[in-house]
């Protein structure tokens, strides 16, 4: 039996959404997921084509402790219910007209990798992964609690962390410390593609996000992210979630500033509490009255930084590319000027970097048998951009980039594609909702960081929580997973109840359990 009946209403069935809303429904709650998409997901959904099947937004599955928690505090075991790859190498990495370096999971192996192209730096990755370990472990404070006002930063455990954060230095700039082979630099600083950020302006903070990959692991779900997601939604069900897919929030009653209900084309769905999940900035527009924000105001959000757009090309090919990398990441030449034309100039890149996934070669359910999907990633400018994503110009870049595929020995994929789906800063505005097709939200500068972003429980309305990557502490599945167990305890404790399991009668799962659709 449930130990409290309050209601809980969720706009957008995200990671974020569907994590809180395990953390919840494990309470007793009384849980909605309002979802807009026939899908779960979101950015982490899934684009099914002819048979192929496609992540739309992340492909590497880092630091598992964060979702493995959240399992555990709702009684399942992530590694059970969810069955996945190590990889090794975790990438490739090459460096246009300067080689290629194997990302080794083995600290040994990635020593003697480096040492291939830059002898003088191997002796260094020791040193960064003890610098690292010891960075993240005084910053998992800040990373781990909710930052509502600047006496957050007076708490002890605040302040001892405060110092890594070494606001003169950006991620490139820190990392000469170890590394100066300015490849070697990349290969521990292309992750801030994560944010969608420069290297060269990113927080130096951010050292840690190649530790992470180092330390724990990069990962491939069998079925590929978006089906971490499926699981996670039929977890929720089991937990008495209920998931109303195809039904989109259309508006939100408030009394005041405190949200009394979510409307949607079938209906009010009262509540006690709402989380908001959907991106942050486009929810604030459309469904928050601009009069009853004050430091989110449409003015306020119109001037943030936001981070920059991508390119998508998901491609059914015949065969399969064997010699290719599960990962790839390839490294223009010239990325300074590269990263300045994305995000100072906003004009289409002329020699890009870009990202392939081709999952396949460890993954055989993505593909028909003797078949492959190929992912590609692109970085553009966001539609701040006076670029116009026409028909004429989507034909005009698809073949530039697959010309440029051809770097990494994709010559012969123009004959090979039997089905494709392209997505552009467009088509994540128009798509998924995504506020300036900014593919990775709010740009992660350190002022818009800890306090200076939106708040889990946020500042604006009484009542309504944020989870996602536009809200603290910030984008990346391992974050925006955080955020959702930061934003349940503050929920928790503002409703006066333990997040501890409840008792209650769980749904069983059955073979033929299906989440609600709107007819």
């Amino acid at each position: 039996m449930k130990n409290n009946k309050k209601k809980i209403v969720i706009v957008g069935a995200g990671p974020g959404g569907l994590a809180i809303s395990m953390l919840l429904a494990n309470c007793g709650l009384d849980v909605t997921l309002l979802e807009k998409r026939a899908q779960v997901g979101g950015r982490t959904g899934q684009i099914k084509q002819d048979g192929f099947t496609f992540d739309i937004g992340p492909t590497f599955f880092l630091y598992p402790p964060v979702i493995e928690s959240i399992f555990e505090r709702c009684g399942f075991d992530l590694w059970s219910e969810v069955p996945m790859k190590k990889l090794d190498p975790m990438y490739r990495l090459v460096f246009e007209n300067r080689g290629q370096l194997d990302a080794k999971a083995n600290i040994g192996a990635m020593m003697e990798e480096i040492a291939k192209i830059a002898p003088n730096d191997a002796p260094a990755l020791q040193r960064y992964m003890d610098d690292n370990r010891r960075k993240l472990q005084h910053f998992k404070p800040a990373l781990e609690s909710a930052f509502e006002g600047f006496k957050d930063f007076t708490k002890p455990d605040i302040l001892k962390s405060l110092f890594m954060l070494r606001p003169q230095l950006s991620l490139d700039g820190d990392l000469k410390k170890y590394f100066a082979d300015d490849r070697v630099r990349q290969a521990f600083s292309f992750q801030a593609k994560y944010l969608g950020m420069s290297p060269f302006n990113c927080p130096s903070l951010f050292t840690i996000l190649a530790f992470l990959e180092y330390e724990y692991g990069v990962y491939h779900p069998i079925g590929g992210c978006g089906a971490v997601m499926d699981k996670m939604a039929e977890l929720a069900t089991r937990l008495g979630v209920k998931i109303k897919l195809s039904e989109g929030v259309e508006s939100i009653d408030f009394d005041g500033k405190r949200a009394r209900s979510a409307i949607t084309a079938k209906g009010r769905y009262e509540c006690d509490a709402m989380v908001i999940n959907a991106d942050f900035a486009q929810t604030m527009k459309n469904l928050v009255p601009n009069r009853i924000r004050k430091r989110w105001s449409d003015k306020s959000i119109e001037k943030k930084k936001y981070s920059c757009s991508t390119y998508m090309m998901y491609l059914g090919i015949k065969g399969r590319y064997d010699e290719l990398p599960h990962h790839t990441i390839f490294l223009s030449e010239d990325l300074h000027g590269n990263i300045d034309q994305i995000q100072e100039r906003k004009v289409l890149p002329e020699n890009p970097s870009f990202y392939v996934q081709n999952a396949s070669i460890n993954d055989p359910t993505l593909a028909p048998n003797g078949m492959s999907t190929l992912y590609v990633l692109v970085p553009v400018a966001n539609l701040e951009s006076e670029t116009e994503w026409n028909a004429e110009a989507q034909a005009s870049f698809r073949e530039f980039a697959l010309k440029r595929l051809e770097a990494i020995g994709l010559t012969d994929l123009r004959e090979r594609i039997v089905t494709e789906h392209i997505m552009t800063p467009q088509s994540w505005q128009d798509d998924l909702d995504v506020y300036r097709g900014a593919t990775f939200n709010l740009s992660h500068t350190l002022s818009q960081m800890l306090t200076f972003r939106p708040h889990n429980r946020f500042e604006d309305l009484d009542g309504v929580y944020l989870v996602g990557g536009g809200t603290h502490p910030g984008s990346g599945l391992p974050v925006i997973f955080e955020g959702a167990r930061i934003s349940a305890d503050l929920m928790a404790e503002d409703l006066g109840i333990s997040l501890e399991r409840a008792e209650r009668e769980e749904v069983a799962p059955s073979g033929d359990m299906q989440l609600e659709r709107a007819s």
